[in-house]
């Protein structure tokens, strides 16, 4: 488990990255970096291409160019299923969660693949919405709890970056309190966090960077120290 100071270094680093569904050209050229340790959150408008950076550094969107290193180790020809195995956990807007299955089905399933994941104690403390609920199947969960179930899930695995898309989308206020508090500890042991968002202010509450996507394009990087002064850029690329 990651835990301490951390290094400022980077450990996610995307040039140039252009990503096509078929013949649609949907990311041109995407730069970004994400460091050891931080909290970066890809924010804009429906259709930007935040969950298509997201998928393409997964290796879900097949037809890539440009580059996509992590801990110096290219993923562009990798193949989908070797990623994880380095070390990123991705959670889905759509969850995934396994409706059949109860929560410490759910939890268990997926595979181990690095030494320091979270024992299923410690996601319990991380997720106290969860303690008690291990008989409880996927359906009966509130929409909140499920989000904390999936995100739960990745961290078993011994992921050290975590890429969350959406993960407050049709929330609660009170339950996305409590995934920004989850967020925060995470930062805290180490972890690393490329987040997709639209909730802004959300995001202004856990990160520590912001870039900016409009039409496929990361448009501008805004540190977390600086949104008050950038109110009227946001305003143009948000809507806010």
């Amino acid at each position: 488990m990651p835990d301490g100071a951390t290094v400022r270094t980077a450990m996610l680093e995307v040039a140039d990255l252009q990503a096509f569904y078929g013949e649609s050209h949907v990311l041109h050229g995407v730069n970004l970096e994400v460091r050891q340790g931080e909290v970066v959150t890809l924010l804009g408008r429906n259709g930007a291409g935040k969950t298509t950076t997201m998928r393409s550094i997964m290796g879900i969107v097949g037809k890539r160019t440009g580059a996509i290193r992590f801990q110096g180790r290219e993923l562009i020809g990798m193949a989908p299923h070797r990623i994880p195995r380095l070390g990123i956990g991705y959670v889905p807007e759509e969850r995934g969660i396994f409706a059949s299955l109860n929560v410490e089905e759910n939890l268990t399933l997926p595979p181990v693949v690095k030494d320091g994941g979270m024992t299923v104690q410690q996601i319990y403390e991380l997720f106290p919405n969860l303690q008690g609920r291990g008989s409880t199947q996927g359906t009966r969960l509130s929409g909140g709890e499920q989000q904390m179930l999936a995100i739960a899930r990745i961290l078993r695995t011994g992921a050290t970056m975590i890429l969350l898309d959406e993960p407050t989308e049709g929330l609660a206020p009170v339950i996305i309190e409590q995934i920004g508090v989850a967020v925060r500890k995470l930062k805290q042991r180490g972890f690393t966090v490329l987040l997709v968002e639209q909730n802004f202010r959300f995001a202004a509450t856990i990160a520590d960077r912001h870039y900016m996507m409009e039409e496929g394009h990361v448009v501008d990087m805004i540190p977390n120290n600086q949104l008050a002064a950038n109110m009227e850029k946001l305003h143009t690329y948000l809507g806010v």
